[in-house]
């Protein structure tokens, strides 16, 4: 389970003073031949919500892959844009394009201060790409990151483990869940999902 948090900075008498970027929680799952991936939409600076409704979902490569992303938005947007890149060079497979980013991620001086990680999903396969160089596919085809992401995923495990929700119904109350704990993540959702 992984946590990403960015910062900012703000002045303060006598010096400058640290504030953290805390967002978001983003849940993929895939179940009965669909993966939906889904996000809150808040973004908080320090202790004060700067936005409720952002979304941190997309559909890339035509509509074939889905990208939710934890961490900095500058540096999640700046992320989308050289994934999608690699989706184009590549042919949009999503292994490829997600294994070259990370060399990049990990190779790149400018890209390696960047503080985000991305849940990718296309029809067959679900991915997590960190900054550290990570590429790794879950055992379970349920993934979260973000500081709401462990309570997202805890929640999803049981779900599944339960019920006959569908994947769509599982992230929604995964996310819905994680927002009544974390005080991070809210019930502003986006969900997107594809059919295999």
């Amino acid at each position: 389970m992984f946590s990403v948090h960015g910062h900012g900075y703000g002045k303060r008498a006598g010096g400058i003073m640290k504030y953290e970027w805390h967002h978001t929680t983003v849940l993929a799952v895939r179940r009965d031949g669909v993966v939906a991936v889904g996000s809150d939409g808040q973004v908080t600076l320090g202790t004060t919500v700067l936005k409720q409704g952002a979304a941190k979902v997309r559909r890339l490569a035509a509509g074939k892959v889905l990208a939710g992303f934890a961490g900095s938005v500058a540096d999640a947007l700046a992320l989308f844009t050289r994934f999608e890149a690699k989706l184009e060079e590549y042919g949009h497979n999503l292994e490829r394009a997600a294994v070259e980013l990370a060399r990049d991620w990990r190779t790149d001086k400018a890209l390696r201060h960047l503080e985000a990680m991305l849940i990718t999903a296309d029809t067959r396969s679900t991915l997590l790409v960190s900054g550290t160089g990570e590429v790794l596919s879950p055992d379970d085809d349920v993934v979260a990151v973000g500081s709401g992401g462990s309570y997202a995923l805890a929640a999803a495990r049981a779900l599944i483990k339960h019920t006959t929700l569908s994947a769509r119904e599982v992230v929604e109350e995964g996310l819905s869940i994680a927002s009544q704990i974390d005080i991070y993540t809210n019930d502003q959702l986006t969900i997107e999902e594809l059919d295999s």
